[in-house]
């Protein structure tokens, strides 16, 4: 009864809040049907923070999106990946509305946008209309929901920025309903020694940490015992009602015999900062075993803006003798919460994990410039390419080099370069630099040929040499046969592959004259929209050119009737 009423008592609060800050009447939904979310604002995804809802389509696509206010197009973007179709609207409260994925535009905007695309000759086009030029009024059908970009499944990617700063908000804070009864679920804890000579249940290593439900619903772990500075972290979800996904939570906080040490939730953050996600995870653990500790003390390399309370960075200084009651709320934004209730007993112990020796013959300063000479190739690492100083692992081979591995975040790009004098000048046309991944499966990494040298900048370290790629990419027709009638067709498709460099252009002309391809990297497919009415010849003849990313090019053609 008394978790009842707490709950009821913080969602009225936390309502009226958000009625203060953000206002609850101004949006209508961008779609017409009920919200039900595949992702939440702020949820923990690669090298990003989520910037806005992922609201389910009935595993559709083409569903009427809505303008949600009266506003103006500002930026329209068409791109392989990322948010693929997106829009954005400036509306005069000071807001931004951005709809991505889009399986198309609004008739107004699709017309507008290929005229773009049919004078520079490009799918990707990215444009900024003058403030007024595309004016939409509040429930138009501004486009079309879809699957298009980086996106793994139908659905549409809503934001609401600040139009001032660019920072984008928790959409859920505008008086949108979404259903949610479900605490949040509680799947690890680990326990952090942090100081030297700290130790955890006489670890000197992060440990895992049991916990027991309660018949009140909280969680109680087993009895720590610690000594030294040390800190906590968890993994957990949430999930909301009509939808089995596992969503991020809104916010932890934890306190230390009842003064809060560190509160964090996701209202807003900022683009410029979202690569800091790896130092609240614990990066590491992420990439040895997939799953996403969030901290719940903040690192000294750790520049968020989410910390609404910290008090010691959220770490904890056990002392000999001394009992600590540490609790951690973890809250969705619906005011569900789950407790978590961890008894720590100050105690001098004796080590029996010690911490791993990760010592190389090679240190590198976070916070300086750092060259290794790696024989086939040469490393730089920019200053604060990394978050901290550590050994790392540099390994020469015959034609590769291994550079540590993935388990260190960098915040930065470094450039790798590799000196292509052993090959053929023949050979070095079809040469590039390739990620050795899992498997031993090379990936492309954007190649830089000049000055006799091959230069790759990236963010992921790893083993890397250089491949040759001598077969040029694959075209097939995908819904049509040469010498074929297709007067009652609404579109071509053609599929075009690439094993091993990747595809870097592809183009397509009807009768000479260039046409528009839409690319749907996923399906490896290219789409020709006969409305586009390029052509009104009887007979046509398709021209298609095909180029992967060391210059192999293939030509497909083919003549097809149209009455």
């Amino acid at each position: 009864m008394r978790h009842t009423c707490f709950l009821v008592l913080f969602s009225i609060i936390f309502h009226l809040h958000a009625q203060q800050e953000y206002p609850q009447d101004a949006f209508r939904s961008p779609l017409d049907i009920p919200l039900v979310l595949a992702g939440t604002f702020g949820e923990l995804r690669s090298n990003h923070f989520h910037a806005g809802v992922d609201i389910k389509t009935q595993q559709r696509e083409g569903l009427p999106v809505f303008a949600i206010a009266d506003g103006t197009v500002t930026r329209i973007k068409v791109s392989h990946w990322g948010y693929g179709k997106v829009l954005y609207i400036a509306h005069p409260n000071g807001y931004t509305s951005v709809y991505g994925h889009l399986q198309k535009f609004g008739a107004e905007i699709e017309e507008y946008v290929k005229k773009v695309q049919y004078r520079e000759q490009s799918y990707e086009v990215e444009i900024f209309p003058d403030y007024g030029d595309l004016k939409v009024i509040k429930g138009n059908t501004i486009a079309y929901s879809g699957n298009t970009g980086g996106s793994a499944g139908p659905h549409l990617h809503f934001e609401i920025r600040n139009s001032v700063n660019g920072k984008p908000t928790n959409p859920l804070l505008y008086g949108y309903e979404v259903r949610d009864a479900t605490d949040p679920t509680l799947l690890e804890l680990y326990g952090y020694p942090i100081s030297d000579g700290a130790l955890i249940n006489q670890s000197a290593e992060k440990i895992q940490l049991n916990f027991t439900r309660q018949s009140d619903g909280s969680f109680l772990a087993d009895p720590v015992s610690a000594i030294g500075t040390i800190g906590f972290g968890v993994n957990t979800f949430d999930r909301l009602d009509m939808a089995a996904n596992k969503n991020g939570v809104y916010g932890i906080k934890q306190t230390v015999n009842g003064r809060v040490y560190s509160e964090f939730d996701f209202e807003t953050f900022s683009f410029g900062e979202s690569l800091y996600i790896n130092t609240l995870i614990d990066y590491e653990h992420y990439y040895n075993n997939r799953d996403r500790i969030q901290k719940c003390f903040k690192e000294p390399y750790n520049y968020l803006s989410i910390y609404k309370t910290l008090y010691n960075d959220g770490k904890i200084d056990v002392e000999e003798g001394m009992s600590y009651n540490v609790e951690l709320h973890i809250s969705d934004l619906a005011g569900n919460t789950t407790k978590l209730v961890i008894p720590v007993e100050g105690k001098q112990q004796e080590e029996k994990i010690g911490k791993a020796d990760k010592t190389t013959d090679h240190f590198v300063i976070a916070d300086k410039p750092n060259n290794f000479d790696l024989g086939v190739a040469k490393v730089y690492f920019p200053a604060n390419t990394f978050y901290e100083d550590f050994f790392i692992h540099l390994e020469k081979g015959s034609d590769t080099v291994t550079i540590h591995d993935n388990s260190v975040a960098a915040h930065r790009n470094f450039t790798i370069s590799f000196d292509p004098s052993g090959h053929s000048e023949a050979d070095r046309k079809q040469l590039f630099i390739a990620h050795l991944e899992r498997g031993g499966r090379p990936s492309y990494s954007k190649t830089y040929k000049r000055d006799g040298s091959f230069t790759t900048r990236t963010r992921t370290l790893g083993t890397y040499t250089l491949v040759k790629d001598s077969v040029a990419p694959e075209i097939r027709p995908k819904n049509f046969k040469a010498k074929q009638w297709l007067s009652n067709y609404s579109y071509l498709s053609l599929t075009i592959s690439d094993d091993l460099s990747g595809i870097d252009t592809y183009s397509a002309t009807l009768n000479g004259k260039w046409i528009l391809m839409e690319y749907e990297p996923k399906t490896n497919t290219i789409t020709y929209d006969f409305d586009d009415n390029v052509v009104t010849d009887t007979e046509c003849e398709l021209k298609v050119i095909v180029t992967d990313n060391v210059g192999n090019s293939s030509t497909y053609t083919a003549n097809f009737f149209r009455k």
